[in-house]
């Protein structure tokens, strides 16, 4: 592994003379603070590794030598989970999907970000930026960290030829009844309304996270009837532990589990009909007690080098095209062709992936007549679902 560390002064140095021009956000930092030697994140699980799990990856001790900042996590369990934990204002940060990054900005929890402290976010990729789950009006209110489609996974000695369709964990269920895997999130009635936009055209579907309350009862009732066939995981360990046994052979995931699925019969797939999916921002807390660690934090997670590896460890498309560079040499280029494999610069590829969003009572649209479920709504339908 070509090693990330970068020295201190020059970390810092950069940051610095980043801040010189532009226009300062209101409620942004005005320039850099000196680090504090502490950082308090919330993360997905993977994101900030440490060499512990794996000695080749590490990308938090390089950091934590360069600017003098102890990283300390927390995994967060869902979005709704990350999005409480942040709330306390006991962290400076967090690496949250779509489905939460809205809400948080609403309550006023993450603050926007002076981008100009942050030389690495000029190289991010422009269709990454000013998007409604990580900027208002124009405002960023953080850094990208990475994208990628949620997938179903198989078992291939039950599945010899791959699937090319969502069927087998919807009409297809009761084949595999109680070994169809399920995560175990509200955000999830997105996909069976995504399912229902192929199937049932008529209900006018548009959006999957914005629905009315037919389209909405219409998602609910096939939940419903797959719930009768479902284990659900609600965290990537679990789905693990779980195709390793054979106690699941389809279902949906992301790649990182099946990244650490190598010793078991599985491979991963996008149906034809395309997904929901994540592209998820590290924001920084509007309480933050260690702005300055939490700033080289997000400049670090951006650097290419950084990004690289950790995308690749997760399994998700880097940020940059000097990621993508960065990612052909990494591992002394275990991992040559991970942006093609991702689809990092791919766009056709991603118009297909429905990003996580917060579904709304006035279905995304301020200025729409229509009435949409909001999160109150699929929060509560999804516990009937589940019986949770």
């Amino acid at each position: 592994m070509r090693p990330l560390r970068i020295p201190a002064f020059m970390v810092i140095a950069g940051l610095v003379l980043a801040a010189c021009g532009g226009t300062v956000p209101s409620g942004a930092l005005t320039e850099l603070p000196d680090a504090e030697g502490e950082l308090n994140l919330v993360i997905w699980v993977g994101y900030a590794e440490d060499g512990s799990n794996y000695p080749e990856f590490d990308w938090v001790t390089p950091f934590e030598d360069a600017t003098g900042c102890q990283v300390n996590t927390i995994d967060g369990q869902d979005s709704a989970n990350m999005v409480s934990l942040m709330a306390t204002g006991q962290y400076d940060g967090v690496s949250a999907s779509g489905d939460a990054t809205n809400r948080m900005i609403e309550a006023g929890t993450v603050a926007p970000v002076n981008v100009a402290l942050i030389p690495n976010y000029e190289g991010i990729f422009d269709s990454l930026k000013n998007k409604p789950h990580n900027s208002v009006d124009g405002v960023p209110y953080g850094v990208p960290h990475g994208r990628g489609a949620n997938l179903l996974i198989y078992n291939t000695d039950e599945f010899p030829e791959a699937p090319t369709s969502w069927d087998p964990v919807w009409e297809g269920a009761a084949e595999h009844s109680g070994q169809v895997s399920i995560y175990n999130y509200l955000i999830y009635i997105a996909d069976a309304a995504l399912h229902l936009m192929q199937k049932q055209p008529d209900l006018g579907i548009t959006d999957p996270y914005q629905l009315n309350e037919e389209q909405f009862n219409a998602a609910v009732d096939l939940l419903k009837d797959q719930s009768e066939h479902a284990t659900y995981w609600g965290t990537a360990a679990e789905q693990i532990t779980s195709f390793a046994a054979g106690d699941a052979v389809v279902g949906t995931t992301w790649q990182y589990q099946a990244n650490n699925l190598t010793d078991s019969p599985v491979a991963v797939t996008l149906p034809a009909e395309g997904s929901t999916g994540w592209s998820d921002t590290w924001m920084i807390s509007s309480e933050a007690a260690h702005p300055g660690c939490m700033y080289r934090w997000m400049n670090w997670m951006a650097d290419p080098e950084t990004s690289a590896m950790a995308t690749i460890y997760f399994g998700e498309a880097p940020t940059s095209e000097a990621a993508c560079e960065a990612a052909e040499t990494i591992l002394e280029g275990a991992y040559a062709g991970h942006c093609d494999t991702f689809h990092a610069t791919d766009e056709d590829y991603f118009s297909k992936v429905w990003f996580w969003t917060t579904p709304r009572a006035d279905c995304g649209d301020e200025d729409s007549a229509t009435t949409c479920k909001d999160i109150e709504d699929w929060t509560n339908a999804w516990t009937e679902i589940t019986g949770a």
